[in-house]
């Protein structure tokens, strides 16, 4: 079964309850299990307000420059590219729920780099990875800017099932839900 259903949108470190693979320390690696078959799939753009906070916004299909605009309002404009040419390109990017090993915490892991979500597309397709749910992952960076470079790995899993659904079901006993990325709002927890 494939891991991705927008397959043509990818042609071509952990902190806070996430885990970005830019905030992964060059050198390094991170260890984790997936806890959903599929993940959330979005399109994302950042908005810089005039006070300099920035934050995502995005949208479950690819959106307009007029729908980027409408969504920000007038409190954030859309976020330069690197050479300041222009307004950065709003990315693909998936997010699905995952074990940290490290932290023995339920984590977001989301991601925009095009080179992990082909590689998890890619070991979905093989018989031997069929169930990505069954394995562990390791995922590393080394480089960094437009030289960084990801290596991602199924390893064994390495804490037992148990472990895992134990701390994935209290998650879900707290309100845990990943579709409140969507509207900005914090998949842990439900606004007050």
């Amino acid at each position: 079964m494939s891991f991705l259903k927008n397959k043509e949108a990818v042609s071509g470190g952990a902190g806070g309850g996430y885990l970005n693979p830019s905030k992964i320390q060059a050198g390094s690696q991170v260890r984790f299990a997936l806890l959903a078959e599929e993940p959330l799939e979005f399109y994302e753009c950042w908005g810089e307000a005039t006070d300099g906070t920035v934050r995502p916004f995005r949208f479950l299909d690819d959106p307009s420059p007029a729908d980027v605009e409408q969504e920000m309002g007038p409190g954030y404009s859309r976020r330069m590219n690197r050479e300041g040419t222009g307004p950065e390109a709003v990315k693909f990017a998936i997010a699905v729920p995952c074990y940290s090993h490290e932290s023995r915490t339920i984590q977001v892991l989301s991601i925009t780099q095009k080179s992990i979500i082909k590689e998890f597309d890619s070991l979905s397709q093989m018989e031997d990875y069929e169930n990505l749910m069954e394995w562990d992952f390791v995922l590393s960076k080394e480089g960094s800017g437009l030289n960084t470079e990801y290596t991602l790995r199924p390893v064994p899993r390495k804490t037992s099932q148990a472990v895992i659904d134990k701390t994935w079901d209290a998650a879900l006993k707290a309100g845990f839900d990943i579709t409140r990325l969507i509207a900005g709002g914090n998949p842990f927890k439900e606004a007050a």
